[in-house]
């Protein structure tokens, strides 16, 4: 009887304790899966972020002018161009300053701050017009890089004007949106509450109440 007894306790203890290297099993299981989830959106997120870029074309007219005294200041030389600028500008973001992170037991990824757009490439070509050297003022190479610099800078200048900001501006919050969408289909969630464009200091997506 005694035997029978012990036959059972042994029964019974083995399945408890099959029971509990089952669910520890599970539970580590369940873990390596939610932080693999966690890593996968997060890179989701930043291949998103990196394809949020507005494209910009510029076609300007430029005036170069630079002047220099000669002979002891008895006169000044001058040399000037007319110069159109074609320049193609790319807006967008830096990833680096995108920061995020993830909250395993809660299953949410955080957004804490998202940059403001700003210039990722200038690709400027140039055609000069209406060049007049002076004879003891001539242009040189080092002039021309000197035109192309400032070029660039003019179409810089020009950003703010454009429209191209409040763009990439609105395609962040479209891309912020979608984001939103992937992290819930694999039942996590987007918590982007504290972001904000800066120079509004608002919310930079209003939620529905």
């Amino acid at each position: 009887m005694e035997s029978v007894f012990e036959i059972i306790i042994g029964l019974l203890l083995g399945v408890i304790l099959t029971y509990w290297i089952y669910s520890l099993f599970r539970i580590k299981k369940r873990k390596q899966l939610t932080e693999h989830q966690s890593t996968v959106l997060l890179q989701k997120i930043r291949s998103v972020c990196k394809l949020i870029s507005v494209e910009g074309d510029f076609a300007e007219i430029y005036r170069y002018e630079n002047s220099k005294e000669q002979f002891l200041n008895l006169f000044t030389s001058r040399k000037k161009a007319l110069v159109i600028i074609n320049a193609k500008t790319h807006i967008g973001y830096n990833l680096s300053k995108i920061h995020m992170y993830s909250d395993t037991n809660r299953k949410t990824i955080v957004l804490e701050s998202f940059p403001q757009p700003e210039v990722l490439s200038i690709s400027p070509e140039l055609e000069f017009y209406d060049i007049k050297n002076d004879l003891f003022y001539a242009f040189t190479p080092k002039d021309l890089t000197e035109v192309t610099k400032q070029a660039r800078q003019h179409i810089l200048d020009k950003i703010p004007e454009s429209v191209l900001m409040d763009q990439a501006r609105n395609e962040a919050k479209e891309a912020i949106l979608m984001i939103e969408k992937i992290v819930e289909m694999i039942g996590w969630r987007l918590d982007y509450s504290a972001l904000e464009i800066y120079e509004y200091k608002k919310p930079i997506i209003e939620k529905p109440r």
